[in-house]
């Protein structure tokens, strides 16, 4: 079994597009390069990063919890993500501005200044439901952030289909 390249998304890239729509759907910003990463924490202000999985037991709160949190009153200036495993360049950058963080997906953070000031890794992720993740972040959004929310209106959130799915039954991409 070969590995997948650098440069090769692990997980096969129809399969995974759901999981990136949910995000996107409510207004995240896919960084998809290193130097769309630098380019993010140049920006200043205080940025949301979310590390995007497959994995379903962790992520598959995680995302929802992200979604529901933006509907606080205040939200971060910039909404980004990276997805662990498919973008993995991007990825890899992003978890250098982490720093004393060890790696895991998903993982949610927030940055103000491009400083490091809230962080929700996967141990801490994989055992609360979507409510309790958004809480968490919603009490680091009125701690650090002042730009109105929510990131969109409350009825087209309800419209947005969540992924349900084990990770483990995403195909790998290419040749193994």
């Amino acid at each position: 079994m070969v590995g997948p390249s650098p440069l090769q998304p692990m997980y096969d890239p129809v399969a995974v597009q759901p999981m990136r729509d949910e995000l996107t759907a409510v207004g995240i910003e896919e960084l998809r390069t290193p130097q769309s990463v630098e380019e993010a924490f140049a920006r200043g202000g205080t940025m949301l990063l979310v590390v995007n999985s497959v994995c379903g037991c962790a992520a598959g709160n995680a995302r929802p919890g992200v979604m529901l949190a933006l509907q606080n009153e205040r939200i971060p200036d910039h909404l980004t993500t990276v997805f662990a495993g498919q973008d993995r360049e991007a990825t890899d950058q992003a978890r250098r501005c982490m720093q004393g963080i060890p790696p895991s997906s998903p993982c949610i953070a927030l940055f103000r200044e491009a400083e490091l000031v809230h962080v929700l890794p996967r141990w801490e992720i994989e055992n609360r439901s979507a409510v309790q993740v958004a809480e968490s972040l919603v009490a680091a959004f009125n701690e650090h952030c002042t730009r109105p929310g929510p990131s969109i209106p409350r009825e087209e959130l309800e419209k947005i289909p969540l992924f349900k799915a084990c990770g483990s039954s995403i195909p790998l991409f290419g040749p193994r």
